[in-house]
């Protein structure tokens, strides 16, 4: 490794000590770009890599709202300004108990990366707050956006800093924090979010998007291999949009999803998932209700339901993790490898621990995919909802799926030439990794230290 990246590392290491997640990405990334490090030594002199390890701006604040009994709560929300040499800052907000510092910085770090892929203009943000909205009423949910937006309206706009849904965010709660801000500014900028309704400016499939997207990048993997994905079968996590998504695709291209995940356990449908729409659109009823059980899914189709496990041991074509970050551990990629598993996708943001990531590279034949590329479709039609607000258009769905398969692919041959580029063959992790970065390393060259 460079000597210099090797520094870096270390200095992240001291200096962020308590924010476990951040450090795990920092070194992913900077592991697999130290090739380009070798050959661009104005980079070390200008101290590019310890400058884009800090966010240009990052802020905390309070969220004070009343709940239906008339008891009053105190929560912190989050933004991270990460980077914004490239564009406007531009990430989710995740409504999540655990959400943390260390959660928000990893996950904008890695957002700087995924939207350079894209080719879109856009920064690297994320934000959130500790804020769970699971159990809440429709009022309290309310009332708590609108106190999140009431503290966050003057830091963001349609070229400042354009937040989207994550975790906990869906189109509703979009839909409250862009009233807010409409209320607040008393103008009609709706493209300061996304993933907002269709009826206020929201973009058509944007709900299933990073899920398509993944599928779209998916099958540019299996064409290069030679192989189609009609018939193949996949282990899923999760039960949200992103999966939903998948469900959904898998099921228009003739792949076969099997697994569902919660935090109670996971479900194993023999027959798939994505084997009925009925199936499908289940998965949006068990997300609205609130309940958060996967094993809703195993009483209405009678299928097996393993409490308290995940499903990273069942016997798949394709791995596609899906859920959340370091859900896949050192003993679940033993599990995965053993079961001869050809195709490794990451879908969720870090959704595998270093050291299981690493193990699964170094298992011969099996190809993996990085989570940077490969959920990018979400951030990458968020990007196309934000042109079409600027333009005051509205695509059809046609329209941006087919917007949607040009970039995945864009995506997938990138990372392909990347690779090739310094002699990694065809490595989609280090690929990934490196043209994003070169994208970010450039324009922040370009435009002078500071």
């Amino acid at each position: 490794m460079n000597a210099y990246v090797s520094r870096v590392i270390e200095y992240v290491k001291k200096r962020h000590a308590d924010e476990p997640e951040f450090v795990q990405t920092v070194e992913e990334v900077f592991s697999a770009i130290s090739p380009v490090i070798d050959a661009h030594p104005e980079y070390e002199k200008a101290d590019l890599l310890t400058r884009m390890v800090e966010p240009e701006r990052m802020f905390t604040f309070r969220v004070v709202w009343c709940d239906d009994a008339g008891q009053w709560h105190t929560n912190i929300g989050y933004r991270c300004q990460f980077n914004g040499a490239i564009g406007p800052y531009k990430g989710g907000l995740r409504f999540q108990a655990n959400v943390c510092p260390s959660i928000i910085k990893f996950l904008g770090f890695e957002q700087t990366f995924k939207n350079a892929l894209t080719g879109l203009p856009m920064g690297g943000g994320k934000g959130g707050s500790d804020f769970d909205p699971a159990g809440k009423s429709e009022a309290e949910i309310m009332r708590f956006c609108q106190s999140y937006m009431t503290a966050l309206y003057r830091y963001i706009g349609p070229d400042v800093d354009v937040p989207a849904g994550d975790m906990g965010v869906g189109g509703r709660e979009i839909g409250y924090l862009y009233g807010q801000y409409r209320r607040l500014k008393g103008v009609w900028e709706n493209g300061v979010l996304t993933g907002k309704g269709f009826t206020y400016g929201g973009s058509k499939t944007r709900p299933e998007a990073t899920g398509y997207g993944a599928i779209y990048y998916l099958q540019e993997v299996l064409r290069h291999e030679g192989e189609d994905i009609r018939g193949k079968t996949i282990a899923c996590a999760g039960f949200g949009n992103v999966t939903w998504g998948i469900c959904k695709k898998a099921y228009q291209l003739g792949a076969k999803v099997v697994t569902l995940s919660g935090p109670d356990g996971y479900i194993y449908d023999a027959e798939g998932v994505s084997s009925s729409e009925e199936k499908i659109e289940y998965l949006v009823e068990m997300r609205n209700s609130g309940r958060n059980k996967v094993k809703d899914y195993a009483d209405k189709f009678g299928v097996p339901f393993y409490p308290g496990e995940k499903p990273w041991g069942v016997k798949a074509d394709i791995v596609m993790p899906s859920a959340m970050q370091n859900d896949v551990h050192m003993e679940h990629a033993q599990q995965i490898a053993a079961n001869g598993v050809k195709y490794y996708i990451e879908v969720a943001n870090m959704p595998t621990t270093n050291d299981a990531l690493k193990f699964l590279m170094s298992q011969p034949g099996m190809i993996v995919a990085p989570s940077k590329a490969v959920n990018a479709g979400g951030v990458a039609v968020s990007g196309l909802e934000m042109s079409q607000n600027s333009e005051r258009l509205s695509w059809s769905a046609e329209e941006v799926d087919e917007k949607l398969k040009v970039i995945m692919k864009t995506i997938h041959d990138m990372s392909v030439e990347a690779a090739e580029e310094y002699g990694l063959g065809y490595n989609l992790v280090a690929g990934a990794n490196i043209a994003g970065f070169k994208k970010v390393a450039t324009a922040m060259m370009e435009q002078g230290c500071f």
